[in-house]
């Protein structure tokens, strides 16, 4: 256990203060009507949207994560989420404006604005509870079980002790303010959290255990773990690692905050901007902070671990007071925080707090969105009056915190839950990206893409079957195969439920096409049936913009994953590459420039 001097103590105790202070400031404006308490009223800016979205994944449970991936496979290990980079760019490119311009409460009513009748409906209501309560109380469970294991081993707090202490100013600012008081003390959080990173990244990796950046990338024990592309002489490690995220995984699985086609809190928080434009640059802004330049801090400490803690054992024979059911590799990210000294420890434990609450009340606000517009509203009270919308939020964002911490103090380890969440949206990517540009895909489509992906996820995943199917020496298919085999049967099962059944009613597609202009081939019966009745659905001054928001995707990778790159390549002194590389990020970001130009929404 840590002490953190009174100076310390006493900012920490202000910082909670002022979180409070702006829940309560906004309260009164918040709850006029649920418009203003899920989405701000639409007005908010792209620059503060963009932080509020690198705040909120910027959870405690993600450094852990990074260290635990590092620590397992190495920094190439990182690429079963960089991968999701794609996913993002898509979404800013070519989704953004979409969900923009649907002017959805949520991105569940986005279901009766697509399809029709009994389907749609259920479709709404059943994704409500699903997502935002069962997959969302999943995923802040993950975020205060790394709050949980910070205060065991720096504070040294009782799991009971943390939650209590951790959720309680979270749930109250968040419950008062809103979502307009998630994002302005994301705001806040954001420039707390990130110092605190680098704060500590560069004090760690200078420690005597370590001794300096060179002697840290020398080091036996971190030597192996180095290379930013896996060893492609190791066939299950490059598959595994490189090329099922980048073939497969970007587009197919559901995961919170990289939807394939946007979704989820990121689509919350392009529902609110101002306009189209600033729901891409909010978008936009996100994926470059979130790619390109935040993980290196991470990965520094967790390469730094390796030295200090090269295994579990010395984990736990430094902290004994760790219960042995939360022992894991993501722990070591908390146990070199206990090397700081004590006034940059209290700036990184901000940071640490900052990030919890961030992730939380942002989890918190968006269930709670989807609990009162997408299940209470529709299905117990349509008559309710705002007021009671409201209220019901600020109950439910309560219940769900409650949830979560109680499913937190059982789990063991952030990358457990990461693994299950993106098994069980194996095969339905696909349906989210293809759902605005072909018309053909309908309710019954998504409704068996959904359950047929949970029951395979657990057949293969859970259950003695899968150890017979997929196992390296004794199984019919190899490990590595299972999440492209998932996919691939949830695909084959909606593709075919998508045949059998009617397509969605001919008036509601029509509206859906006059309301979005999506444009392209897929929609071109549609159109065609419209015009032989005299129906005009097609905007003239609508061009279709897909084309050119691929190609911004292509050179949007480019630039930040070379941005990503090059800082690597700095960081371990290898100029030549890092200088190419620059000059990528520059070149791509110089062509990127001039495509935007031509997907930027003509605003009235």
């Amino acid at each position: 256990m840590v002490q953190l001097s009174t100076l310390y103590t006493i900012l920490i105790f202000s910082f909670f203060a002022i979180t409070l202070f702006i829940g309560i400031y906004v309260s009164k404006k918040s709850g006029r009507n649920s418009t203003e308490y899920f989405l701000s009223g639409r007005n908010m800016p792209w620059w503060l949207l963009g932080l509020s979205m690198v705040a909120t994944t910027f959870s405690t449970d993600t450094p852990n994560l990074v260290t635990d991936i590092v620590r397992n496979n190495g920094v190439s290990g990182n690429w079963v989420w960089w991968a999701f980079l794609i996913t993002g760019l898509l979404t800013v490119f070519v989704y953004a404006k979409l969900w923009r311009k649907s002017a959805v409460n949520t991105d569940l009513e986005y279901y009766e604005l697509r399809y029709s009748g009994a389907p749609a409906k259920f479709l709404r209501k059943f994704r409500a509870i699903y997502l935002g309560v069962i997959f969302n109380i999943m995923a802040m469970s993950a975020v205060t079980l790394a709050a949980i294991k910070i205060g065991q081993i720096m504070l040294g707090l009782e799991p009971w002790q943390t939650v209590i202490s951790a959720g309680l100013v979270t749930v109250v600012f968040s419950a008062l303010g809103g979502f307009k008081g998630v994002v302005y003390t994301d705001f806040l959080l954001f420039f707390v959290a990130m110092a605190g990173a680098i704060g500590a990244a560069y004090y760690l990796v200078n420690i005597p255990e370590v001794g300096g950046i060179d002697a840290l990338l020398a080091n036996q024990n971190v030597a192996d773990k180095l290379s930013l592309l896996p060893d492609f002489n190791d066939k299950t490690a490059l598959i595994t690692l490189l090329i099922i995220p980048l073939a497969v995984q970007w587009w197919s699985a559901w995961y919170p905050g990289a939807e394939p086609g946007g979704g989820g809190y990121i689509a919350q928080r392009m529902l609110a901007a101002k306009d189209e434009n600033h729901a891409m640059g909010a978008t936009f802004f996100f994926n470059i902070m979130h790619y390109a330049l935040r993980p290196w801090p991470w990965i520094i400490v967790a390469l730094a671990s390796l030295v200090v803690f090269p295994d579990i054992a010395s984990i736990q024979e430094a902290f004994p007071n760790v219960a042995e059911n939360k022992l894991g590799h993501d722990l070591a990210y908390s146990a070199m925080l206990t090397k700081l000294p004590s006034g940059l420890l209290g700036l990184v434990l901000a940071s640490l707090i900052a990030a919890y609450m961030s992730t939380i009340s942002t989890h918190l606000n968006w269930g709670s969105s989807y609990i009162v517009n997408d299940f209470y509203k529709q299905q117990i009270n349509p008559e309710a009056s705002e007021k009671k919308l409201v209220a019901v939020g600020r109950i439910s964002t309560v219940v769900l915190m409650v949830f979560s911490a109680l499913l937190a103090l059982v789990l063991q380890n952030a990358l457990q839950l990461f693994d299950a969440i993106l098994m069980f949206g194996a095969g339905t990517g696909l349906i989210f990206i293809l759902r605005w540009f072909w018309w053909r895909i309908n309710a019954w489509a998504e409704i068996v893409a959904m359950f047929s992906s949970g029951i395979i996820s657990i057949l293969l995943s859970f259950t003695k079957l899968g150890g017979i199917l997929f196992n390296d020496t004794t199984g019919v298919f190899p490990e590595w195969s299972k999440f492209p085999i998932i996919v691939l049967l949830t695909t084959a099962t909606w593709l075919i439920a998508m045949h059998i059944t009617k397509p969605e009613k001919k008036e509601t597609l029509r509206d859906f096409y006059k309301k979005i202009q999506p444009g392209g081939s897929g929609w071109s019966k549609v159109i065609e049936d419209a015009k032989e009745e005299q129906i005009d659905i097609v905007d003239s001054n609508e061009g279709w913009s897909v084309p050119s928001g691929i190609l911004a995707m292509l050179l949007g990778c480019a630039l930040i994953y070379s941005c990503l790159f090059a800082t690597g390549y700095w960081i371990y002194g290898e100029t030549t590459l890092a200088i190419y590389l620059t000059i990528s990020a520059i070149t791509s970001g110089y062509l990127l420039k001039r495509t935007w130009t031509k997907i930027r929404a003509k605003i009235l």
